[in-house]
């Protein structure tokens, strides 16, 4: 976040202070279906329960200025690149949207350090987002390499730009992390008809690139180079307690199918609900997406726009996929490739023994483990996860020569630009 940036945040927030009383009336009638709407939506989305004390100790009114303000100045999610369309076996359709290589020789000071002085090989990068997010959860990501190496973001159904998942909506076809891997194949088909592939996925999106080894282990043989699992699981999610008390998670696992499809029933009802107690909503996704305490709170108000963006009927739909994905078998396609695996160490969503257990299983992968992070950890430590990419690249032979990556997002308020 840019000091200009900063001080207009401050400056909303100091205007609204000065004018805006304690708004102390309740939601109406709303707000049981809120809670329950915004407590349920972010443990789909990753969050569970939990909620910041300062949103319960500021003015309404200053809160909502400063998200305003923090909405405008945000630049965070703005990028974009050629649209494209890809449909999936049951005619969903898919969006996506691809970053082309430079066509100039001219190397930049970003293209030297990053990959050094020779053009990097026409390999593509394919970024797959997690659940309640869409392709511009990547947003640092994408800023490092673009222009850099070819790219392709895509949203996984029924999210971001995507349709509505066509067999959920026709059919009441549950949703499965088996389509979503066919969904990752039809948007390879289209966007990246030949060449090489690194495979990058978080938390959902790593998920759906191991059921697309799983159904399709010629591709991965084939054109796969290398892949990049980022705060994810290859299975026994319905294990994670989410920071909660055994007490509170088994009551959880018991109600939870239920009330989620109830809540999937009551969609407008709960949408408002949603509304109406938008800073209890925003405190759980910050608990449950960040650890960190200085992190920008542009970044952190932009994935809270993400995950509010998310309809309770989709996080109501997905939500079972999670307790039946079992991908441990599918890993032994990754074996013989460069690997990253990548966690935040405080993630209470896919907590980071996960990432362990996957690297027990491919030995030969890179396993980094970054502390003072959350589930966002490609948000919260941008500078990280890119650098790593970066020499995952280098180490599959997409790039002649590798070199740290420095300046490419900070998410704490105290960075300085560059």
């Amino acid at each position: 976040m840019s000091e200009s940036s900063a001080e207009a945040v401050v400056s909303a927030v100091t205007a609204a202070a000065a004018s805006a009383a304690q708004n102390g009336g309740a939601a109406g009638n709303w707000r049981k279906a809120g809670l329950a709407g915004a407590a349920i939506g972010v443990v789909a989305a990753g969050a569970a329960a939990g909620v910041a004390l300062e949103r319960l100790t500021v003015g309404r009114g200053m809160r909502a200025k400063a998200r305003l303000a923090l909405d405008s100045t945000g630049p965070f999610g703005s990028l974009r690149g050629t649209p494209g369309k890809a449909y999936a076996d049951d005619g969903t359709e898919l969006y996506y949207e691809v970053d082309d290589v430079e066509q100039d020789a001219t190397f930049t000071p970003r293209r030297r350090r990053l990959f050094g002085r020779k053009a990097p090989a026409p390999v593509t990068v394919v970024f797959s987002h997690g659940y309640c997010l869409n392709q511009d959860s990547w947003h640092f990501q994408r800023a490092a390499l673009r222009g850099v190496v070819r790219t392709v973001h895509w949203d996984q159904r029924s999210h971001g730009r995507s349709g509505r998942g066509a067999a959920q909506v026709q059919d009441g076809t549950p949703v499965s992390i088996d389509q979503l891997g066919r969904d990752l194949r039809a948007v390879i088909d289209a966007a990246v008809p030949e060449g090489p592939i690194v495979l990058v996925g978080h938390s959902m999106g790593g998920m759906t690139v191991m059921a697309l080894a799983d159904h399709y282990p010629e591709l991965i043989r084939d054109r796969v180079v290398a892949v990049a699992l980022v705060g994810t699981s290859s299975g026994r999610l319905g294990e994670v307690n989410f920071g909660l008390p055994v007490a509170g998670v088994n009551a959880v696992r018991r109600v939870l199918p239920g009330v989620l499809k109830a809540l999937g029933q009551q969609a407008a009802l709960v949408e408002r609900g949603r509304r109406a107690t938008a800073d209890l909503f925003a405190g759980i996704i910050k608990r449950y997406s960040f650890a960190s305490r200085d992190v920008d709170p542009a970044v952190a108000r932009f994935a809270e726009r993400m995950i509010e963006s998310t309809p309770i009927d989709v996080v109501a739909e997905f939500y079972p996929a999670f307790t039946e994905h079992d991908k441990t078998e599918a890993l032994a396609h990754f074996a013989e490739l460069p690997v990253l695996v990548l966690a935040g160490v405080k993630d209470l969503v896919t907590p980071s023994e996960h990432s362990e257990a996957i690297a027990d299983l491919l030995p030969d992968a890179e396993l980094v483990l970054v502390p003072d992070a959350g589930h966002l950890v490609m948000l919260e430590h941008p500078e990280v996860v890119t650098d790593r990419l970066a020499d995952l690249l280098v180490r599959a032979g997409a790039v002649p020569a590798g070199a740290t990556v420095l300046g490419y997002g900070s998410t704490s308020s105290t960075a300085q630009p560059g």
